[in-house]
């Protein structure tokens, strides 16, 4: 099988960004959101990483042009999937939302129709039963920025197809990825595996009063010799998202800590619409967040 036509359902921050990864790399892309809002925003992305190809990373206009000429988009799932080779979700990192998604997904795709999901921390055996193809349903988890961090993290379930799961590594890396196969399940992959502990220990620095946000951003970018502190980190792959993995842990694991971070966000930030980078305002205002100032870490 070829993979030619990919739907992207979801059109955030993540989602639209392997959307214009996977149309500069030469597929067609249709990009699904049950919102227009939401592929407006898209939409605007698109064009600011068009600019973005060309001014710091050597696209051409012409490659640029191409790119958006293969991204459409659309609110009609059954539009969105009626070509689809391969469909990558990044909808809401909630079991519920992404259950019923497949469900709907299933009664609509084509049969030829990979199903892969970006989910963060969920893994493909808590979503598999909502599919009618667990053969063809596995995850493939993208890093924040796409064309920066260039991972394309590979996770299958018991059931997945070793061909199919063989044809998602060569997907990969037919749109410039690195690909990172994992052997077996596990929640966070290896990025977030590795980051989230990394984030909440953090957290936990602030929520427990030991230390302000931007004290522990010093002392990492200063110890590592790095461009961005934890706090900055968090900004970058959104408020909303560090607070909804930290929900889901608390309720599902019944740990306290968890909770404390998630209500520390959602009381101090997101319900004022401070939701990172991408909302202009976090930890940090943007467009020139202080911790890009020399005099930050002096």
């Amino acid at each position: 099988m070829n993979i030619k036509n990919v739907t992207i359902a979801g059109a955030g921050l993540l989602g639209s960004q392997v959307a214009w990864q996977v149309a500069f790399s030469g597929f067609e892309v249709t990009v699904y959101d049950y919102f227009e809002k939401g592929l407006a925003t898209s939409k605007a992305l698109h064009k600011e990483y068009a600019e973005l190809f060309v001014t710091t990373r050597g696209a051409t206009q012409e490659q640029v042009n191409d790119a958006l000429a293969r991204l459409s988009y659309t609110t009609d799932l059954a539009e969105a999937v009626k070509d689809a080779d391969l469909i990558n979700e990044s909808i809401p990192e909630s079991v519920e939302i992404k259950q019923s998604f497949y469900k709907e997904l299933s009664k609509l795709a084509p049969e030829k129709t990979i199903f892969t999901s970006n989910s963060s921390t969920l893994v493909p055996s808590q979503i598999v039963e909502s599919t009618d193809r667990p053969e063809k349903f596995l995850a493939l988890h993208f890093g924040n920025t796409v064309w920066d961090s260039r991972i394309g993290e590979v996770m299958g379930h018991p059931a997945t197809s070793p061909d199919v799961y063989k044809l998602i590594c060569q997907f990969s890396k037919a749109m410039g990825m690195v690909t990172i196969p994992l052997h077996k399940e596990q929640s966070g992959y290896i990025i977030n595996a590795v980051m989230v502990p990394w984030i909440n220990a953090s957290l936990d620095l602030v929520v427990n009063g030991v230390a302000d946000f931007d004290s522990v951003d010093k002392t990492w970018m200063l110890a590592h010799n790095v461009e961005r502190g934890p706090f900055a980190v968090m900004d970058l792959v959104g408020l909303d998202l560090c607070s909804s993995i930290n929900k889901l842990w608390g309720e599902q694991l019944g740990d306290e800590a968890a909770l404390a971070r998630a209500n520390y966000l959602d009381e101090n930030f997101i319900s004022q619409n401070k939701l990172g980078e991408k909302g202009q305002e976090g930890f940090y205002s943007y467009p020139n967040p202080a911790y890009k100032d020399a005099s930050f870490t002096q």
